[in-house]
């Protein structure tokens, strides 16, 4: 089953302070009942030092009683779930703090992992906090993880080519074709590689078409008529002028590249991208602008796949009650404001996007907030990773995609993946 979390009152008793006090410095420095607790924390790799910084921010705030270490994880995602996922099996109690991406909070609670926020903890957890960042910490109405960060995607665009922003993908496309009549730069870039990323595209438009890939109670694939229209605008796309010859092959950082070479008009990607034109393309920066992701339909917002980092405890910590603590300050207002302006990550506190501060550099705010209020959430399940899998290669590469039969042979494989039968691809 999985762990729960239950914390005392911060008023309880002076005996049972006392009690907690002394188990707590019991338990401290490895056992040895000298020094502050040492808590693990193992989250993806940062190079701005935002996350060290919050580490040794919480520490110092703890007034003695911890100290974070930042076990920095591979830099792929599946390389750190693989890392996780072998901690855990094997019950490791030196894993206090745990960050998972957005989809794996399911799974870790399923297996028992990590452990469920419940009460004042979980009140403190959720406060000011994203809806759609609360739902990717939950599993069957039951809080398992802390936001940490979240993510979003926006239309980015030339002003230069482009004085108005196209509002849906068929604009987008005529738009692309207009320019690539004149001979100017013309091309989208969006993630059309085999990978999450292609799921993450297919996801955001089955939800902006009005349907998921799963039912409501996560049990049986629901795809049907938006999935799809959803595919036949990635199969649109590829066949189109806009698409980029290397779509097949492309993931963010690819598409970033191409935007900042000049040779693309659009690109669909992360917020990341506006501080790389400014650093990398002077010359193109005061030319790039962002938009609302483009609707399937018109008169229908998109409803775009929202991205991040939950925090979980673990459920074999040592220091369960410290790690809960902890936990909490490294996603508090000071560190997400951190981590948001030298990590370039999102907060997933509301109160943070009207900061001067974060204004000052995402003067886009607004707009990523706006996408976070009607984000979609990729579908929640211990068999994601099998789900993301199948959707991503039966849509590889876009330009063969094949609407109907696609959807009806994704629905056999999902199916297949959420009862654990058959072979993954």
């Amino acid at each position: 089953m999985p762990r729960v979390l239950r914390f005392r009152s911060r008023w309880a008793s002076a005996a049972a302070g006392l009690s907690v006090l002394a188990s707590a410095l019991a338990g401290c420095g490895g056992g040895d009942g000298a020094g502050p607790a040492v808590l693990d924390w193992y989250n993806f790799p940062d190079d701005s030092g935002a996350l060290q910084q919050a580490a040794d921010r919480c520490g110092q705030r703890s007034g003695g009683r911890y100290t974070i270490r930042y076990n920095k994880l591979p830099r792929g995602a599946d390389g750190q779930r693989q890392q996780l996922v072998r901690r855990m099996a094997a019950h490791d109690a030196g894993v206090d703090i745990l960050g998972l991406d957005v989809t794996w909070p399911a799974e870790f609670a399923e297996a028992g992992w990590i452990r469920e926020w419940t009460g004042a903890m979980r009140e403190r957890a959720t406060a000011d906090t994203l809806d759609a960042a609360v739902r990717t910490a939950t599993w069957r109405g039951r809080l398992y993880a802390v936001p940490y960060n979240s993510n979003t995607q926006l239309l980015w665009y030339r002003e230069d080519l482009v004085p108005t922003p196209p509002g849906t993908w068929a604009e987008l496309l005529a738009k692309a074709k207009e320019l690539a009549d004149e001979g100017r730069p013309h091309l989208v870039e969006i993630q059309g590689a085999q990978y999450e990323g292609l799921t993450v595209w297919f996801n955001t438009l089955v939800t902006s078409a009005g349907g998921s890939i799963l039912t409501p109670d996560a049990r049986a694939p629901s795809l049907g008529a938006p999935a799809v229209t959803a595919a036949g605008v990635m199969r649109d796309l590829a066949d189109s002028v806009a698409a980029d010859p290397s779509l097949a092959n492309q993931m963010e950082d690819q598409n970033r590249l191409a935007m900042e070479s000049g040779t693309a008009a659009f690109e669909l990607n992360y917020p990341f991208v506006y501080p790389s034109m400014k650093a990398n393309r002077p010359d193109l920066f005061p030319r790039l602008r962002w938009a609302p992701y483009p609707a399937v339909t018109a008169g229908r917002p998109a409803s775009v796949t929202i991205g991040g980092i939950d925090l979980a405890v673990g459920a074999y910590s040592r220091h369960p009650e410290l790690a809960a603590e902890a936990t909490l300050c490294l996603r508090d207002r000071d560190n997400q404001l951190t981590n948001a302006l030298e990590g370039g990550l999102p907060p997933s506190l509301r109160g943070l996007y009207a900061t001067p501060e974060l204004v000052a550099s995402y003067p886009f705010a607004a707009d990523v907030l706006a996408a976070l209020d009607s984000a979609s959430v990729r579908p929640p399940t211990p068999a994601y990773q099998n789900v993301s899998i199948a959707v991503s290669h039966t849509l590889s590469p876009p330009s063969g995609i094949r609407p109907e039969r696609d959807v009806a042979d994704l629905r056999g494989q999902i199916q297949a993946a959420l009862g654990s039968k058959g072979l993954i691809p």
